[in-house]
């Protein structure tokens, strides 16, 4: 079975067409918390409310933090999503950590995304746009198929 680690950008729903498409694969997917007021406020919801920002957000980052180190060190694959309306530094985070680890890495974002992340894309095994091409990659690593 092959693990993959989706991680990056929350506010889409490119997630669930990479799930979708690679049913019947053998793949075990994971993820980050992708409720966005559930990530932010896990620390506070477990451990306490906290009266300044910087200490809100600090308990939830790092309480993510486990989540998400978890998640990839266990990973076959780490895809890292950069989309379009955010700046996703903890998915740039995500991708770094990936690489230091020696994961395979998976970037995928778009064309006007290119230069910006061109240290990032050059860790990379692929960089992709769609999801359709990373279940065509998971595919082809499974079974060595192409598309027809």
């Amino acid at each position: 079975m092959l693990k993959v680690y989706l991680s990056g950008e929350i506010h889409t729903d490119w997630r669930d067409q990479i799930i979708v498409g690679a049913s019947g694969l053998d793949v075990e997917f994971s993820a980050p918390v992708t409720d966005h007021a559930a990530s932010d406020d896990c620390g506070v919801a477990i451990m306490g409310e906290e009266p300044n920002k910087f200490w809100h957000d600090n308990k939830g980052a790092k309480l993510n933090a486990i989540r998400t180190r978890k998640g990839i060190a266990d990973a076959d694959i780490v895809v890292v999503r950069f989309g379009e309306k955010y700046k996703q530094w903890n998915a740039a985070f995500d991708a770094g950590y990936a690489a230091a680890l020696g994961k395979s890495l998976i970037v995928m974002h778009g064309a006007d995304h290119q230069h910006a992340l061109k240290e990032v894309d050059a860790a990379a095994l692929a960089v992709t746009e769609t999801p359709d091409q990373i279940v065509e990659i998971l595919r082809y690593v499974l079974d060595g198929s192409l598309p027809a």
